[in-house]
C-alpha cells in the first residue's frame, strides 16, 4: 500500500531515505535525478517555502518529489524521482498529481534530468509539453588547451573567502540579469556551497579591473576526494559558472576566464571536463565548441497551463 505524505520539512530519517533513493536511482538511469538546488535543499532545509512530497510503501521511500515555488515571474517548478524497484507501477504519475494539486493551479514546470524516454512519456501523459532545453558539453582535459589572453589591465586572482561575498553576488546579479535561475543567487545561496566539501577557493577565479570585479570562473570537481558526482564512480571538472560584467563583454573575458579554469581542472589530474548550457544560447555554446567541447546530454524542462482546482488530467 502507498501513501503519499506533503510536507515543508523532512525529519532526518526522511532525508535519508530520500538520499538512498536518489543514489539507487542514480545507478540505475546514469544520470542524477535530481538538480543541486534540491539536493542543497534536502541537506541544509532551503527555503522555508519548498514543498516536499513524499511517496511511502509499507514504510519505504518509493518516490520523492520537490516543488519550488519561489519564482515570482514564471512560478513554480519541481522534479521527481522514483525507487528503480518501484517503477513500471504508475506512482510518478501520483507524484506529479501532488505537485499538481500542491502548486494550486498555479502553472507548474518540471525539470527531468537526462532526457530519459520515459521522462517524456510521463508529461505527454500528465499534460505537460516541452518548453526549454539545458545541454550538458564536454570536452577532454587532455587535448590541446589554447593559453588565456586576458584584456589589457584585467588581472586574476582566486576567491577570499570573508571577502569577497558581497562583491561576487553583486556582479553575478549583473551578469545574468535575464538569466531565470542564476541571476537571481543570493548571499545565502553562495554560503551554502562554501559548505559544500567540493567548495574550493583555489578554482574560484576572480577578474579585476582597476580593482572592481569585472568576470569570473568558478569551477567544481565531482566525484574526487569523496564528492559527489553526476555520474557513479567519475571524478570529472566542472566549468561551474561562468560570468562577465555586462561593460566586459565583447573583449574576449569570458573566453580567457574559461581557458584559466580548465588548465586549473587539467592541473587536477582531471582528464575530462563539463558544463551546462542553455540550448537556445547559440553565442555561448559556439564558444563552448570553439574551445572544443561537444554536446553530451540534455536536460528537459516541462510546463502544463494553470489549472482549475482538482484537475487531474
Amino acid at each position: 500500500m502507498t501513501t503519499i505524505r506533503v510536507s515543508g520539512h523532512l525529519t532526518e530519517q526522511d532525508v535519508a531515505g530520500v538520499l538512498g533513493l536518489v543514489r539507487l536511482a542514480a545507478e540505475d538511469d546514469g544520470v542524477a535525478p535530481l538538480s543541486e538546488h534540491v539536493m542543497l535543499h534536502l541537506k541544509h532545509g532551503g527555503d522555508s517555502r519548498a514543498r516536499n512530497v513524499l511517496l511511502l510503501s509499507d514504510g519505504t521511500v518509493a518516490g520523492y518529489a520537490h516543488l519550488d515555488p519561489t519564482d515570482p515571474v514564471e512560478g513554480p517548478s519541481g522534479e521527481l524521482v522514483i525507487h528503480p524497484a518501484f517503477r513500471g507501477r504508475h506512482l510518478a504519475t501520483e507524484l506529479v498529481h501532488a505537485l499538481i494539486a500542491d502548486a494550486g493551479g498555479s502553472p507548474l514546470r518540471l525539470w527531468a534530468h537526462g532526457d530519459l524516454p520515459a521522462a517524456t512519456r510521463l508529461a505527454a501523459a500528465t499534460g505537460f509539453t516541452r518548453i526549454r532545453s539545458l545541454w550538458q558539453m564536454r570536452r577532454s582535459l587532455q587535448s590541446h588547451l589554447d593559453r588565456p589572453e586576458l584584456p589589457p589591465g584585467v588581472a586574476v586572482r582566486t576567491f577570499e573567502v570573508g571577502r569577497d561575498e558581497d562583491a561576487w553576488v553583486a556582479l553575478n546579479a549583473r551578469a545574468f540579469a535575464r538569466h531565470p535561475e542564476q541571476g537571481a543567487w543570493t548571499r545565502h545561496d553562495l554560503d551554502l556551497r562554501e559548505r559544500e566539501p567540493w567548495f574550493d577557493p583555489e578554482g574560484f577565479f576572480l577578474a579585476e579591473r582597476s580593482g572592481r570585479l569585472a568576470g569570473f570562473h568558478w569551477t567544481k570537481v565531482h566525484g574526487q576526494d569523496g564528492r559527489e558526482s553526476p555520474h557513479a564512480h567519475e571524478a570529472i571538472g566542472e566549468v561551474y559558472v561562468v560570468g562577465v560584467d555586462p561593460s566586459e563583454r565583447g573583449t574576449g573575458l569570458g573566453r580567457a576566464l574559461t581557458l584559466v579554469g580548465l588548465h586549473h581542472l587539467r592541473s587536477r589530474g582531471l582528464f575530462q571536463v563539463m558544463l551546462y548550457v542553455d540550448e537556445e544560447n547559440t553565442p555561448a555554446i559556439r564558444l563552448y565548441e570553439s574551445l572544443g567541447f561537444t554536446h553530451w546530454d540534455t536536460d528537459v524542462m516541462f510546463a502544463r497551463s494553470a489549472v482549475s482546482a482538482g484537475d487531474h488530467a
